[in-house]
């Protein structure tokens, strides 16, 4: 349901920090008529575009398969979870919620002229599991992780790059096609401390700040 490709509102700075929605399909949603569907539809992209006119909703975009993103101009994720709210598609539980904080460490969230160009990027989600076999070493395995993202950066193909709060994982954004093994080789990836959601993501080009 979530079709539209939308970044507005104002720009990042490095010590910025948002609210990360992950918008998943909901396995469980109730099956509706179509002419319900197409309604929620169409009113929840009304919404999105009252939001981002309100300076609420800085980026949305549709991951390819379902399900997609927001990233809201709040470090307060009850603020965020309260925007929100006023979605008719979240209202009647087509998606399954995240909100979490979000901290950018490259590029950030952008306003974009309404006749961007809309652009496919790779986009993985770092998912942290830490168990009490690895809890100890959890803090070794984070600084490999992140030396490790610093080399894929440095290779100049990231459009985005942050950290969700408490050790919550975080997300990589990236030009074009990816090789998988590239993020599977990350030693804590390997280690199984991380585990990488790999997807597609449509999204206006410069919304996050590239």
């Amino acid at each position: 349901m979530l079709c539209t490709l939308l970044a507005l509102g104002s720009t990042t700075a490095w010590a910025q920090q948002y609210s990360y929605v992950f918008l998943n399909t909901n396995p469980d949603k109730e099956e509706l008529p179509k002419n319900e569907v197409d309604s929620l539809q169409k009113y929840h992209l009304e919404n999105i575009q009252k939001l981002a006119s309100e300076d609420k909703l800085l980026v949305a975009g549709p991951f390819e398969g379902g399900g997609g993103i927001f990233i809201m101009n709040t470090n307060s994720t009850k603020e965020a979870k309260k925007w929100i709210a006023t979605d008719p598609a979240i209202a009647a539980n087509r998606y399954r919620i995240e909100v979490l904080p979000w901290t950018p460490r490259v590029g950030g969230a952008c306003q974009i002229d309404s006749n961007a160009e809309f652009v496919t990027y790779t986009f993985v989600r770092y998912n942290t599991l830490i168990t009490k076999f690895n809890v100890q070493q959890a803090p070794i395995l984070f600084k490999q992780h992140d030396d490790y993202i610093d080399q894929i950066v440095a290779a100049g193909n990231v459009v985005s790059e942050g950290v969700f709060s408490n050790s919550d994982g975080g997300v990589l954004i990236l030009n074009g096609e990816v090789e998988p093994q590239v993020i599977m080789n990350d030693p804590s990836v390997q280690n199984g401390i991380i585990v990488p959601e790999i997807k597609k993501i449509w999204v206006g080009k410069g919304s996050f700040c590239e």
